[in-house]
């Protein structure tokens, strides 16, 4: 009798124990096959990103994937993993990782990642230099340690020397417009800004009421100005650093074309079209000849939305944007700057939500405010200015860089009034094409390293807005030259040092 309970107990451990080796095979074999569907089967090398997920119920895994794809919509090879399998050699083999995390509780990391977040209290790791990285921070804002494995994880590779191409995103209960700002930055780096929003858009209604060009006679593309106000009341409210999110459309000729592509000319399916990815390979094109009209829309993706950073504050009567004219490959005006800059007519409708970010809002307190940055990236920091002219704050630096000061000094004369009166306590500007030596605003900085260290002891904030490629990089090797890396890293972790690059 004994044995024979001895042996049931012992075809029982053996089922369970199939049971878990066949489940793992499942599990194995399932994710291989979605690694395949998506080409991203395990490659290394220096060339394959790396996606790393952190993920307690499954979301942060599902963005993972999500962000893969997009990578390799735009050409990259790419390599998922689980942060539990995640290794040095992982890290040191790649020049670009990108980590999806979740926090659990009060500050916890998932419990896939208990062996990763034990690493990050040692600094001892090998130095990476060469990575650049990124982190979506997932959580949950009512509890005390939001996104704090995130941010941790963030910090554990900042003081290992790897350089993060963008601050931390944090998604609070799976918010949309964070995801949508996580999902800019991979079209920024992969190249592939097509892509249809993760989220259906919900867009309010604006009309276009001016547009100007700042850099006529410019060598570079025109810049515009653009000044747009709702028409759907109450007007959502904004604050200094925040985005708007433009709903391009297609221009009227690019329609046409198409329309004429596939043989129809039908007045309801043109005005479908307006918003659809229109595709230009001719074997697609033919494809597309034979579906009816409900299957065509059906299989044309919405256009995705174009961000950028507002310009204005609410107090002003308009939001206001500056949009740099961009180019496709194939000369074609760029799909958000080609609408609000030449396409879209005073007066017309212009779809557009406006996306908190906070992440870049200003200081709670009259601190002083270092603000850094080039190009069209001149527009959030103007909208930061306005905000403390209003709120009777003058300890402000704007350092500004562009090609020539005789045609690409953006709003000039508000700026030197602003220095005139007293709310610009400093202005340096570097315009790299007006001497033999292009000199750029990171140069300014290394100049001025001394005041810079000064006005950070004294309490100021640093604030920087513009291009991730060049410009955001020299400015924060300038910057942990001028202040230390130690010290930088601090200013980050007190949200001293802040960033909005695209």
């Amino acid at each position: 009798m004994m044995q024979t309970r001895y042996l049931m107990a012992a075809l029982v451990a053996l089922t369970y124990l199939v049971f878990c080796v066949m489940t793992a095979l499942r599990y194995r074999r399932a994710q291989q096959r979605q690694q395949t569907a998506w080409g991203t089967v395990p490659v290394t090398g220096p060339d394959t990103a790396l996606v790393v997920f952190a993920s307690q119920t499954g979301t942060a895994e599902r963005l993972a994937w999500q962000t893969a794809q997009s990578l390799r919509a735009g050409g990259l090879e790419v390599r998922v993993l689980p942060a539990g399998q995640l290794s040095d050699t992982d890290l040191a083999a790649t020049r670009l990782a990108l980590f999806v995390a979740s926090t659990t509780g009060e500050g916890d990391a998932p419990d896939d990642a208990a062996a990763l977040a034990r690493r990050l209290g040692d600094s001892a790791g090998t130095a990476l230099p060469a990575l650049r990285f990124g982190v979506l921070a997932l959580g949950d804002r009512s509890y005390q340690q939001y996104c704090a494995f995130g941010h941790a994880l963030h910090a554990w590779l900042c003081r290992r020397h790897a350089q993060p191409l963008f601050d931390a995103i944090e998604v609070d209960n799976g918010d949309e417009g964070a995801l949508r700002h996580w999902q800019h930055q991979l079209g920024v780096l992969s190249g592939h800004s097509d892509e249809a929003d993760w989220s259906a858009p919900a867009y309010g209604r604006w009309r276009l009421e001016e547009r100007r060009v700042l850099n006529p006679g410019s060598v570079g593309e025109p810049v515009f100005h653009v000044r747009l106000t709702p028409l759907d009341l109450p007007a959502p409210d904004w604050q200094a650093g925040d985005i708007a999110e433009i709903g391009p459309h297609n221009s009227a000729a690019a329609v046409d074309a198409f329309l004429q592509a596939i043989g129809r000319q039908d007045e309801t399916l043109r005005s479908a079209l307006v918003t659809r990815m229109l595709p230009q390979a001719a074997d697609t094109l033919m494809q597309l000849r034979t579906l009816p009209d409900a299957e065509l829309l059906a299989a044309l993706p919405a256009l995705p939305h174009r961000a950028y950073s507002i310009a204005s504050l609410p107090a002003d009567g308009a939001l206001e944007l500056m949009v740099r004219l961009m180019h496709l490959p194939d000369g074609r005006a760029g799909l958000g700057s080609g609408w609000l800059g030449l396409h879209a007519q005073p007066g017309q409708e212009i779809a557009l939500r406006v996306r908190s970010n906070s992440s870049f809002h200003g200081p709670a307190d009259d601190r002083a405010l270092i603000l850094i940055g080039n190009g069209t990236g001149l527009a959030g920091l103007r909208a930061h200015l306005r905000q403390r002219v209003a709120a009777g704050q003058r300890r402000n630096w704007l350092l500004f860089g562009e090609r020539s000061r005789q045609y690409d000094f953006f709003h000039q004369q508000e700026l030197e009034e602003w220095q005139a009166q007293g709310w610009l306590q400093r202005l340096d500007l570097a315009f790299s094409r007006d001497q033999e030596r292009r000199i750029y605003v990171q140069d300014k900085l290394v100049e001025a390293a001394d005041t810079v260290r000064q006005w950070v002891e004294e309490g100021a904030s640093l604030y920087v807005c513009g291009s991730l490629q060049g410009m955001a990089g020299g400015v924060a090797r300038a910057l942990q030259d001028i202040l230390g890396e130690d010290v930088l890293q601090a200013l980050a972790g007190q949200g001293r040092y802040r960033r909005d690059v695209y």
